[in-house]
């Protein structure tokens, strides 16, 4: 069984299937990759719960930053935001966002919690 949430015509927020949890990319406000990851992150958490997992779930992560060059202070937010022995396979590029203010996006594979 597939079950959708946060559908919309062109996306849904959270799609789970055999105990997987996808969800779409995720973006955060703030002027700094800094505070756009925070959010992110926060973003992120809340459809993890919603979903029945959480970051110790998290499997795959893939990051895309608008400039490499904010790659240590995206890390540092992260790094303090992934519980310790819990670290997803993640990948991060380089990449055009939807929209110029944008930083940094995050997509999230996890497992439900069991």
């Amino acid at each position: 069984m597939i079950d959708r949430k946060h559908i919309s015509a062109r996306m849904s927020k959270i799609v789970t299937h055999n105990s997987v949890v996808y969800l779409c990319g995720q973006v955060g406000a703030g002027e700094t990759v800094a505070e756009q990851t925070r959010d992110c992150l926060s973003r992120i958490d809340a459809l993890l719960e919603e979903a029945g997992s959480g970051r110790e779930h998290i499997l795959q992560a893939i990051v895309w930053l608008r400039d490499m060059a904010d790659f240590a202070e995206m890390n540092a937010v992260w790094d303090a935001w992934v519980p310790a022995g819990h670290a997803p396979a993640r990948a991060c590029g380089e990449a055009r966002l939807a929209r110029d203010v944008l930083k940094v996006e995050i997509i999230v594979t996890a497992a439900l919690k069991p």
